[in-house]
């Protein structure tokens, strides 16, 4: 039995994991939902997202000789953003859009495109890792008691993970592309007879997905290196994330990365990380056996 104190930072460790996974699974959540592609070059977007915000403070650097990490990384998360949802539009529209419908080529094809991406990456920054500067306000703590203790750190990724949720949830229920989106996700052949552009509808989907990496990525920056290969650690988490929330279900992702990160957190507290992510593992391979679809499923009429 543990006291108030240790329990209340269970929970918000457990927050704090469950806001790092949402933000690396929600873009994958909603690519793999519309167009049921298993996106292997996800983990490459938030590596894109990553370099990013480390281009823009090296960027900084040269022309001011300062990095200026309380403007840079502000400045870096729309423009990650940008660029992460251009690149995956692009090759989308060059590639993804040849394949719908045959599951195996675009898992090879994304394969490749992440393994170009890397590649890519090693030739523009090298092999070695690198670090992005955190903002100077964002490397104190908040001491409540001497166990209380809250990094401000993973209070802003916690705010930005609800950000991202909310202007989600704002694009698909209240505009006209997110209305779009949901019909082709509900019976693209309906929506699309109703003159609804499917095609397009898929382009707009994957960018927004690949954005939300990008997103993942400038947050993944504030807490690690930042290396060629930082997406292929990122992406088993992403898809089981996916999978126990249930295919292209947003609020299944959400109570899904929730729920992962406090298992996360007490598992860890009692036993130790690597015994932790086996236990989570087996727990989901057991809940999948009772419910195939994950937490949350699509309802058809």
């Amino acid at each position: 039995m543990t006291d108030p104190a240790t329990f209340t930072l269970l929970v918000f460790n457990g927050l704090s994991m469950g806001s790092i996974l949402l933000l690396v699974a929600l873009g994958l959540a909603l690519s793999f939902g519309l167009m049921n592609i298993i996106n292997l070059a996800h983990g490459e977007f938030i590596m894109v997202g990553a370099y990013t915000a480390y281009s823009i403070q090296q960027v900084a650097i040269s022309l001011t000789g300062d990095a200026s990490p309380a403007i840079t990384y502000i400045i870096s998360i729309p423009v990650a953003f940008l660029v992460a949802g251009f690149m995956g539009f692009v090759i989308e529209r060059v590639i993804i859009r040849h394949l719908y419908g045959r599951s195996l080529d675009t898992l090879l094809a994304t394969w490749g495109v992440g393994l170009a991406l890397q590649q890519l990456a090693r030739s523009i920054f090298g092999a070695p890792n690198v670090q992005v500067v955190s903002p100077g306000w964002l490397a104190g703590s908040i001491q409540v008691t001497d166990i209380l203790v809250f990094p401000i750190k993973r209070i802003f990724i916690i705010v930005l993970a609800f950000v991202c949720v909310g202007g989600l949830f704002w694009y698909m229920y209240k505009t006209h592309w997110g209305r779009r989106t949901r019909a082709v996700m509900q019976n693209r052949q309906m929506a699309a007879s109703l003159g609804v552009a499917a095609n397009r509808v898929d382009g707009l989907t994957f960018a927004l997905g690949s954005g939300l990496a990008g997103v993942a990525g400038c947050t993944l920056a504030l807490i690690g290196p930042i290396g060629p290969s930082m997406g292929t650690f990122h992406i088993v988490d992403a898809f089981m994330v996916v999978i126990l929330g249930g295919m292209g279900q947003i609020s299944g992702a959400i109570v899904a990365a929730l729920t992962i990160g406090m298992l996360n957190s007490l598992f860890e507290f009692s036993t130790n990380a690597v015994l932790g992510k086996v236990m989570i593992f087996a727990m989901i391979i057991l809940f999948l056996q009772w419910k195939p679809n994950g937490l949350m499923q699509l309802s058809k009429r």
